[in-house]
């Protein structure tokens, strides 16, 4: 870019570029979580799960995504913290 940038197009930029991290920070998480639950509970992949097998998947995913939301929840408190 040639130009410079005004402090609210910077702040706007930055703001897309947080969350697009976001967005590819969650994917992430989905696609570990899945293979680690699917692997923890899926014993023997068939054509339909056990309700054992689903109540598992669900449970180790509530637990993935509770400690997502409660590291992004730290990380947004701190990062607000270090702005003021």
């Amino acid at each position: 870019m040639a130009e410079k940038l005004t402090g609210a197009q910077k702040d706007e930029l930055m703001q897309q570029v947080q969350q697009q991290l976001a967005v590819a920070n969650f994917q992430e998480l989905l696609s570990k979580a899945t293979h680690k639950c699917y692997k923890m509970c899926i014993g023997k992949p068939g054509s339909s799960l056990s309700s054992s097998e689903q109540n598992c998947l669900a449970m180790c995913m509530d637990r993935y995504t509770d400690t997502y939301n409660h590291v992004i929840r730290v990380y947004t408190s701190k990062l607000q913290s270090g702005m003021r």
